[in-house]
């Protein structure tokens, strides 16, 4: 088979496809992405042909704000498809795409290859209310900002038209889709490698200073891509104040860059980091920043994790707590969607009020005070992982999915 893949931080979202397809001898697999794409950037996927491309300019300053978006869209989708011109002057079609439908690189897929069956990965659409913007009112949204977002969606309207169907990772997701829209869509998340992660009780961690952790150790872990508060940070960091003085031998292990990766950045430059840290006092010697971590770490942080706080506002839902759920921790998340798709209170994971700095030391008091009363979390979390997200069945449900629409063509 030629298998086709666009998305600019290549593999994304696609990586255990793009892994099952180059696996097989014959198929021929190329992914089309931007320069700053892991797969690109890290060396990754040696058998896999990468398309790179970046848009020839930036979108103009004297575009309308609203439009900042759409003509940064139509930018990506026109450097895509020079890259389709090329593949298919060099007499390569493929017999079906998978592409992320966010930053109109798929825009005009269709212009290129008219007849290629093409399925969407539909990760968020934006609404002005009852999702993420506003959900705070620590980062108020005013008309403008609710215009803004509306005008958004404008890119993935366009797409959701071309495509032959399209995949959302949870109910929810799918859910902020117009209805029009959603029987195109169906639910399969991408799935989580149970054999890779998974619980591991003789596990280590060595820290930067030195410091050893182990399962037997209070451990408090949060892991983010960006520290941001639309993963809860702020809150965590006032939590974090209240653990320490309740629990003088714990240890808060926290992993991500200080790089906004969703939500306004602060002026100046500032990381939402160094501006907690000046609001809150912590014991630096006990609350371990280690940034962005290779993969290894961050799984070995998991195994050694007592309790892993997941926090989100109602936003895309994290690898990160799937496969926190995956390696056995009890995860104490926010009571949010789409969280609550996934963690039933006090069955497989415990839910907190977002905004409750305190409820969330009282859940992890909880959690360290009673480890025996509570393990059956960890291991119901990750026997669900196991039955609802393991990798394999959803490379499954989506053979079905491509073999369907290539079927149909």
């Amino acid at each position: 088979m030629n298998v086709l893949f666009i998305h600019q931080n290549f593999p994304g979202q696609f990586r255990h496809l793009v892994n099952r397809f180059a696996s097989s001898k014959g198929n021929r697999v190329v992914g089309i992405c931007q320069p700053q794409a892991p797969g690109v950037r890290d060396g990754q996927f040696a058998n896999v042909l990468k398309g790179v491309y970046s848009p020839h300019r930036k979108p103009a300053k004297s575009t309308h704000p609203y439009l900042r978006s759409v003509e940064s869209g139509a930018l990506n989708g026109q450097g895509v498809a020079r890259k389709l011109l090329e593949l298919r002057k060099k007499g390569f079609k493929p017999d079906v795409a998978f592409a992320h439908i966010g930053w109109g690189e798929a825009l005009y897929f269709r212009d290129v290859y008219p007849d290629v069956p093409l399925i969407g990965y539909c990760e968020f659409y934006y609404h002005g209310d009852g999702a993420d913007l506003g959900f705070d009112p620590e980062f108020p949204a005013d008309l403008d900002d609710r215009m803004r977002i509306r005008t958004w969606n404008m890119t993935q309207l366009v797409s959701l038209v071309s495509v032959n169907t399209a995949v959302s990772p949870t109910k929810w997701q799918r859910s902020l889709y117009p209805e029009e829209f959603r029987e195109k869509i169906e639910v399969i998340h991408e799935g989580v490698n149970t054999e890779v992660v998974k619980p591991s009780s003789g596990q280590t961690l060595t820290l930067p200073d030195g410091t050893v952790l182990t399962k037997d150790m209070e451990v408090i872990t949060y892991t983010a891509r960006g520290l941001e508060p639309y993963r809860g940070f702020h809150v965590f960091t006032r939590a974090v104040e209240e653990i320490c003085r309740r629990r003088p031998n714990c240890h808060v292990v926290i992993t991500g860059g200080d790089e906004v990766r969703y939500g306004k950045r602060l002026p100046g430059g500032q990381s939402y980091r160094e501006n907690m840290l000046k609001e809150v006092s912590i014991d630096d010697k006990r609350v371990h920043f280690l940034g962005l971590v290779p993969y290894d770490t961050h799984l070995k942080t998991l195994q050694v994790s007592s309790a892993h706080v997941y926090l989100t506002i109602p936003f895309v839902l994290s690898w990160s707590m799937i496969e926190a759920m995956a390696a056995g921790c009890v995860v104490i998340g926010s009571a949010t969607p789409p969280v609550k798709e996934v963690i039933e209170d006090g069955r497989n994971g415990l839910l907190v009020d977002f905004f409750s700095p305190q409820g969330i030391a009282d859940r992890v008091d909880e959690v360290l005070d009673h480890p025996e009363r509570i393990a059956h979390l960890g291991e119901a979390a990750r026997r669900d992982v196991v039955e609802r997200y393991n990798v394999r069945d959803k490379i499954g449900e989506y053979r079905r999915l491509w073999e369907n629409v290539m079927g149909k063509r």
